[in-house]
C-alpha cells in the first residue's frame, strides 16, 4: 500500500510539473541521448526519464503520459493488457546489446565463474533491479544461462535504472556492472569488458505506444521515432533496429 501511495504521489507531481507540455513522453533512461535529440525537433515535447518498470507503474496508476517508450516489451504488454495505452499503436522500435563494464583500462573479462569473481574482488556487481528494470531482468537471465547467477545473486548492487548502474561503475563504487552497449558510449570513464551472448537472455526489445487519448502531436512524435529520421538518430547512438537480433 505504501508503494502504491508513493507511485500515486509521483504521478500527481508529474502531472503538475508537466501541465504545460503539449506532449509528455515517459522514456526508458537508456534512451536519453537520442530521445533528447528527437524531442528537440518538436515544440512542446517534454521527456521524463526513468526505469521502465517504474514508468509503467506510474502510467498504470494515471500518470499523464502521451507517449510511452520502454526498454522491455513485457512492460508494454502489461500496459496494453490494462487498456492504459492504445494497443493498436504499440510496436517495437529498437534493440540493443547487453554488456559487462568496468572502469576504463580494465582488461577484458571471460564470462565464467573464476574470471568474474576475480574481477569483482570484494565489490558488488551493479545492475538494474532484477525484478523490474529491463536491463536487470536481462542481466539475471544472462547470468542464469551462463551458470553465474548462484555465485553472484548475493553480491548485486541493484538500482532503479540502468544509468544508475553505469554511474556506480564510473565512480568506482562497483568494480563491474551490467548495462547496454549504448550506455558505454555516453561515459568515458567506463569500458566494455565482455558482451553477453544474444542467446543467453531474451531479445532486448524497446517498445512504445501512445495513450488512448493521444493528440495529433503525440502521434506525430511516435511516428517520427519509428520513421527514417528517428531510426537514423537511434542508429547513430548505437541502437540496433527492432527486427535485428543482437549478435
Amino acid at each position: 500500500m505504501k508503494f502504491r501511495t508513493l507511485i500515486l504521489v509521483l504521478a500527481m507531481t508529474l502531472a503538475a510539473s508537466f501541465a504545460r507540455a503539449e506532449v509528455l513522453v515517459f522514456c526508458a533512461a537508456s534512451l536519453k541521448e537520442p530521445l533528447d535529440q528527437i524531442a528537440a525537433r518538436f515544440e512542446g515535447v517534454v521527456v521524463s526519464y526513468g526505469g521502465s518498470g517504474t514508468l509503467a507503474r506510474q502510467v498504470s496508476l494515471g500518470a499523464p503520459a502521451d507517449v510511452v517508450l520502454l526498454a522491455n516489451a513485457e512492460w508494454m504488454d502489461y500496459l496494453t493488457a490494462q487498456g492504459t495505452v492504445n494497443p493498436s499503436s504499440a510496436a517495437d522500435f529498437a534493440s540493443n546489446r547487453l554488456v559487462l563494464i568496468a572502469k576504463k583500462g580494465h582488461p577484458m573479462v571471460i564470462l565464467d565463474q573464476v574470471a568474474v569473481a576475480y574481477a569483482l574482488g570484494d565489490g558488488r556487481l551493479a545492475v538494474g533491479m532484477t525484478n523490474a528494470v529491463p536491463a536487470g531482468i536481462y542481466a539475471k537471465a544472462a547470468l542464469q544461462s551462463l551458470g553465474l547467477w548462484d555465485g553472484l545473486q548475493d553480491r548485486l548492487a541493484e538500482v532503479d535504472n540502468v544509468r544508475a548502474a553505469l554511474a556506480l561503475v564510473a565512480r568506482g563504487q562497483a568494480p563491474l556492472g551490467i548495462v547496454y552497449r549504448t550506455d558505454v558510449r555516453v561515459n568515458p570513464d567506463v569500458a566494455e569488458v565482455a558482451a553477453f551472448p544474444a542467446q543467453s537472455h531474451p531479445p532486448i526489445r524497446y517498445a512504445g505506444a501512445v495513450a488512448n487519448s493521444a493528440s495529433d502531436e503525440a502521434i506525430a512524435f511516435w511516428d517520427y521515432v519509428r520513421g527514417p529520421e528517428g531510426q537514423a538518430i537511434l542508429a547513430q547512438a548505437g541502437f540496433l533496429p527492432a527486427a535485428e537480433p543482437a549478435q
